[in-house]
């Protein structure tokens, strides 16, 4: 274990100094794009602005035949498009296998100064982290760099799950962390072939109706589909928050049901998820209307605001108590408003920012 005075030290001479905080930016969707093709690249200028985090896929979705050209072609969208206030983010090769080392040495060698954040799938354990914390203080230094890189790591294994914390807490550069729900469903067993989201046979049941000799056990009865990822993705975000990095949706996989990909992103909205992954154009807008607070929620925030004063005590308002818990809650609304109203005209008219 490292000395905590050391924490935030270099791990190599001549790598910037790591951050007390992580940058808290808008971040409502990471929007995947293969780079290895030339016509999805060629679009992202028009995406610039529009898009929170737009990420170069360097792993599973790409074949073992086109990983140097999606590597190369991520290297040279990032030399040559101004991406502006969109986040620049890419997606290694998982730690085990024969590309991840070219993979970082590349990115971080010839764009390190171009990107915010490398994706580290598959993470098991600090080690992990640790590794990968080293080697990037040994490539930043040997680029020069002067801002150091943030890691974000996907939760895909049971080990994975049950390490969450010490994760978390591995290093200074870490970002936050994003479920990754296909893998981590097919280490625990899980009997779906889905990519995220639930599955029509886990539900709950009412009791049977009464009948004259006792229960009615063949009757019908209501039932309600449940979510397979609450227990989880709510260990995330206390994971994620009590380290000040943040939690993340992944993937949607079903990208024609757009209703129940946004009930799936509303849950770890309200869960306390920042955002969501997304694999489809269409994807992008039920982020960004998911993951920004409504009209009403921000008024309301707005109100107990200015009616709890200070923050102390408590009132009655529209017939409910609101107290200093209330205006806890509030505060985060009214700040994700403000820092989304920011850069979105249309929001910042919405709310009146």
């Amino acid at each position: 274990m490292r000395n905590p005075k050391d924490f935030f030290r270099p791990l190599a001479i001549g790598a910037p100094e790591p951050l007390r905080e992580i940058p808290v930016r808008p971040s409502r969707m990471i929007h995947f794009f293969p780079p290895q093709l030339d016509k999805v690249v060629a679009k992202l200028p028009d995406m610039v602005g529009k898009v929170d985090i737009l990420l170069g896929n360097l792993e599973d979705a790409i074949p073992s035949d086109a990983k140097e050209a999606a590597r190369n072609g991520f290297v040279r969208a990032a030399k040559e498009i101004d991406f502006g206030e969109t986040q620049l983010w890419t997606r290694v090769n998982s730690l085990d296998s024969p590309w991840v080392l070219e993979d970082l040495q590349a990115i971080v060698g010839e764009v390190g100064d171009k990107i915010d954040v490398i994706m580290i799938p598959k993470v098991e354990g600090a080690e992990d982290i640790h590794y990968v914390d080293r080697l990037l203080a040994q490539l930043e230094a040997k680029a020069g760099l002067t801002k150091p890189l943030m890691v974000h790591a996907i939760l895909e294994t049971a080990r994975g799950m049950v390490n969450i914390e010490e994760i978390c807490a591995a290093s200074p550069r870490m970002q936050g962390l994003s479920l990754g729900p296909a893998d981590l469903a097919a280490n625990r067993r899980m009997k779906t072939t889905r990519v995220g989201g639930g599955h029509p046979g886990y539900r709950v049941i009412e009791d049977p109706p009464a009948g004259d000799e006792g229960p009615e056990y063949h009757a019908p009865r209501d039932s309600s589909q449940q979510d397979l990822w609450h227990y989880t993705i709510s260990r995330m975000v206390d994971a994620c928050a009590s380290n000040g990095i943040l939690p993340f949706y992944g993937p949607f996989g079903d990208i024609k049901d757009v209703v129940a990909c946004e009930t799936q992103f509303r849950a770890a909205y309200l869960l306390g998820c920042v955002g969501a992954w997304s694999l489809h154009p269409v994807q992008i807008d039920i982020a960004k209307k998911v993951f920004s607070p409504e009209l009403a929620e921000v008024e309301h925030a707005r109100e107990v605001v200015a009616a709890m004063g200070d923050g102390t005590g408590a009132v009655m308002l529209n017939g409910k108590m609101e107290d200093d818990a209330s205006v806890k809650q509030c505060h985060v609304v009214l700040e994700l408003a403000r820092s989304l109203a920011a850069r979105d005209p249309e929001l910042a008219e919405l709310y009146g920012f």
